[in-house]
């Protein structure tokens, strides 16, 4: 077996899975695009989240129609033999202007924009505009009768006019892809990103540099051509297959930071909801019912009633609670070890069992005290937790009902 037998074995195998299954990128990138539309139609206005849309629909779009299949179906409506190349060569230079548009513009974000940013995202415009239009010219000057599906970088590479138009959407490719990638990697240093956002460009970052060994592997085929040499397999198998991975690591680049942060939102907001469980049972028994359920609710719509819930049973609970059982309750914890948020938390827990078990003849002691419900009723969370650990809540109560007990108060 010879070095090029060798070398095309496995990238044999990554082109066919590209030829196969070209539409996993695209429908990655879909997917990235449906995850973002509903916030893209919200916030309109907003030019970086229609900068996004624009981009993922461009990403989509050029793996829509570098597929063969699309390839060949563009050439037959238009009549025009290849003219697929200078749409998807258009569609790849779009989509890299839109890439250091983007990166500028959300790097500086809209309310910091200088006039140097301004000038740059002209500059990437009309540069990048020029590029699609000279594509074009050279298409319309090059004679390029035969068909080819896949291999037309290579198959055309020392044609007058098509050599030229290869040659310069791979060079503005190229360029982009190296200001991005500068500019993603220098902005993963910056201190205070969030975590979702720091993993969103470090994907970025890596499909970025799979663009540059895509470039690599366009550049080197081609060039091989130009010498009289045959490395056509970089060209057939190994680009396409880096073009899918790039495709991947990009779409889940601009998923993450806005599923990631979706998801701990939902997370927050069901584990506050779970934590206040055991005061809502309280709550509950004291009322006789809960809160109704309602199947479509949202998780911070069933948050706000639980917690409303609470605090509607709680506030009369709390009028009634013994102040100075709370009091020694406080000591008692404090005097067993426990911080002074969470001996806090076990003091209402145990005035609150207290007055439920009093029923609703308790009158707050001794009648000396004015219960201050404010603390108790912000801080349902932690007693919540509190009422978790009837252990804890045993010795405090224990050693608060002790006679002669003279643990110090301290705050």
């Amino acid at each position: 077996m010879g070095v090029a037998d060798a070398a095309t074995g496995p990238a044999s195998f990554l082109g066919g899975f590209y030829t196969s299954f070209w539409w996993i990128p695209a429908a990655v990138l879909a997917a990235a695009l449906a995850i973002k539309l509903p916030t893209i139609i919200r916030f309109w206005a907003d030019p970086l989240l229609r900068a996004v849309g624009g981009l993922l629909l461009l990403a989509c779009a050029v793996f829509v129609f570098v597929a063969p299949s699309t390839i060949v179906w563009v050439n037959r409506v238009t009549g025009v033999p290849n003219i697929s190349a200078p749409w998807v060569y258009s569609l790849l230079t779009a989509f890299c202007g839109s890439c250091l548009v983007l990166i500028i513009a959300w790097r500086d974000g809209l309310s910091e924009r200088s006039a140097a940013s301004r000038r740059a995202t002209r500059w990437v415009v009309s540069a990048y505009g020029g590029v699609i239009v000279l594509l074009w010219v050279l298409f319309a000057l090059a004679d390029v009768p035969v068909e080819r599906t896949r291999d037309l970088d290579t198959y055309y590479a020392t044609t007058p006019f098509m050599r030229e138009e290869i040659l310069l959407y791979l060079l503005a490719h190229t360029t982009a892809v190296l200001i991005t990638s500068k500019l993603i990697w220098n902005w993963i240093r910056a201190d205070g990103l969030d975590a979702w956002l720091r993993w969103g460009l470090k994907f970025l970052g890596v499909g970025y540099a799979l663009n540059l060994a895509f470039d690599a592997a366009k550049l080197t085929a081609v060039a091989a051509r130009w010498t009289g040499n045959d490395l056509d397999w970089l060209n057939l198998n190994v680009a396409p297959a880096l073009a899918c991975l790039s495709a991947v690591s990009i779409a889940v680049g601009f998923i993450l930071p806005h599923a990631g942060q979706y998801l701990h939102e939902r997370w927050r907001l069901r584990l506050a909801h779970h934590r206040l469980r055991p005061l809502y049972q309280l709550m509950r028994s004291v009322h006789g019912s809960g809160v109704p359920f309602v199947l479509r609710a949202s998780p911070e719509l069933r948050l706000t009633r639980r917690e409303t819930f609470i605090r509607d049973v709680l506030l009369p609970l709390a009028r009634r609670t013994d102040e100075r059982l709370r009091e020694r309750s406080y000591a008692a914890a404090l005097g067993l070890g426990f911080a002074p948020e969470r001996a806090k938390a076990l003091a209402a827990a145990v005035a609150i069992l207290d007055a439920v078990d009093a029923g609703s003849g308790a009158d707050g002691g001794d009648g000396a005290h004015d219960p201050d419900t404010t603390d108790l009723l912000r801080e349902i969370g932690a007693v919540s937790c509190a009422l978790r650990r009837p252990e804890d809540i045993r010795e405090v109560r224990v050693r608060a009902a002790a006679p002669g007990d003279t643990v110090a108060v301290t705050e």
